[in-house]
């Protein structure tokens, strides 16, 4: 049976409101997510939260039972509170009806099966939470194996990325490595390293993508090393014939992923 808390000096509702800061989430080991649709593509992944806060007025939604007997046949908390308490819990003036609390499912490199899929993408020190969670909702939209963070990248578990991701967090693997980790298991099996790239003349629709293809998307601001860039099978460049002279890294991932789905379903 779901407890009510509607005390803002809670020490619970202290401790999760710090797992909006990095620092918090690494010595717990959990991290925020929020939102019907989140939540309830979290369960259906099989990710149940460790504790729940739901809105008092969304009590009888479907979807929120739904989540409350999930969290507490699992072992975990269904918390009643009100909405300025979910308010100081995501940060937003405008809170969703429910805040989950998950535990952070770090995964290797070794436990990838790169023959589950035929596409792979790969983000290297990627900066803006926006821009990781658009990637793995791209990711999931095509199918991919999963998402390979390469550096000094944002955190997926940050309460923006995990916003802008729309529950494909839960449904996309997520890999945080070093580029001299990555480089070695990627050329120990198949796999064409492609490259997105400025610095070619290769246009991004006359090149043939081999299953499986990792696309590689460099930072924002300065794309990728020179040294990674050397590293890949194939360099290509989607054409600008405005003023621009780039796509945002989130729209130029899209874009080459569903290329290479096209080509892909093609030949079958």
């Amino acid at each position: 049976m779901p407890r009510e808390i509607t005390a803002y000096s809670n020490p619970l509702i202290k401790r999760i409101r710090g797992l909006r800061e990095k620092r918090h989430r690494r010595e717990e080991g959990l991290f925020l997510a929020e939102g019907l649709r989140i939540l309830t593509e979290a369960r259906e992944a099989g990710r149940i939260p460790h504790y729940l806060f739901f809105a008092r007025d969304s009590a009888a939604h479907p979807l929120v039972l739904a989540l409350v007997d999930a969290v507490e046949a699992a072992g975990g908390e269904a918390i009643e509170t009100v909405p300025d308490i979910l308010s100081k819990l995501s940060g937003k003036d405008n809170p969703q009806a429910v805040v989950g609390v998950f535990a952070e499912f770090a995964r290797t490199l070794d436990s990838l099966d790169r023959t589950s899929a035929a596409i792979w993408l790969v983000a290297e020190r990627m900066r803006d939470p926006g821009n990781l969670g658009t990637i793995l909702r791209t990711g999931d939209a095509v199918g991919a194996g999963g998402l390979i963070l390469i550096g000094e990248c944002v955190d997926p578990f940050s309460v923006e990325a995990v916003r802008a991701s729309m529950g494909a967090l839960f449904t996309v693997p997520v890999v945080q490595c070093e580029w001299d980790a990555f480089l070695p298991w990627l050329r120990s099996g198949p796999g064409q390293l492609v490259g997105l790239s400025l610095d070619t003349s290769v246009d991004y629709q006359s090149a043939r993508y081999e299953a499986p293809t990792f696309l590689l998307t460099g930072n924002e601001a300065q794309g990728m090393p020179d040294a990674y860039a050397s590293e890949c099978d194939l360099l290509v460049k989607i054409p600008m014939l405005g003023k621009a002279d780039s796509l945002n890294a989130a729209v130029a991932t899209a874009v080459m992923a569903y290329e290479v789905l096209g080509q892909q379903t093609k030949r079958g």
